[in-house]
């Protein structure tokens, strides 16, 4: 008898490949997939390089948030420092490259604690979350369209703006959960 993967670790097959829309951050494909079930189905996928996440927390505790607007979600938004990476980045030089731009901080450690796949039916992006500490301030360098506020809060008060709404990001939310279920 062959030794046959089960289908849960099967992974699918393209079978062709359409690129619909190529753009400076993403691209819109239209794939037919032989999906490890068997079946062969058409996914409309968006392709992303990756998305690095810090959680900059300073000596005494208390964490740093931004608040930027964004068009998509057509509000202001609290969230975890964040962007996309660049290309031949790696993960840790882009979360360290976003700390300084979006807050002017340096961390002397940084770690990955999390990797999520914000919307993985549509959406190839993987977010690594870090967290930073050892924070120096610094000034920060956003890039010419980020009109950003910092608020540093601390941990309790973190969860409590996730608990009332006021933190709606997804990013964040993981990331601030996770620090503080597990590692605060």
């Amino acid at each position: 008898m062959r030794n046959r993967k089960s289908s849960k670790t099967r992974k699918a097959r393209v079978v062709s490949s359409k690129t619909l829309f190529k753009g400076r951050i993403f691209t819109l494909k239209r794939d037919r997939v032989a999906e490890p079930s068997g079946v062969t189905t058409t996914r409309e996928i968006i392709a992303h390089p990756g998305s690095v996440v810090v959680l900059p927390v300073l000596a005494d505790g208390r964490i740093v948030l931004i608040r930027q607007y964004r068009h998509a979600a057509g509000q202001y938004l609290w969230e975890l420092v964040a962007g996309h990476k660049e290309p031949h980045e790696s993960a840790i030089a882009g979360a360290r490259r976003e700390l300084l731009e979006e807050t002017g901080y340096t961390a002397r450690r940084i770690r990955e604690i999390l990797e999520v796949f914000p919307s993985p039916g549509l959406l190839g992006e993987r977010m690594d979350i870090f967290l930073a500490e050892g924070l120096t301030k610094g000034k920060a360098q956003p890039e010419d369209d980020e009109q950003i506020t910092q608020k540093i809060i601390s941990l309790r008060e973190a969860e409590a703006w996730i608990r009332s709404g006021k933190i709606r990001d997804s990013k964040s939310v993981a990331g601030i959960l996770f620090y503080s279920r597990f590692l605060a």
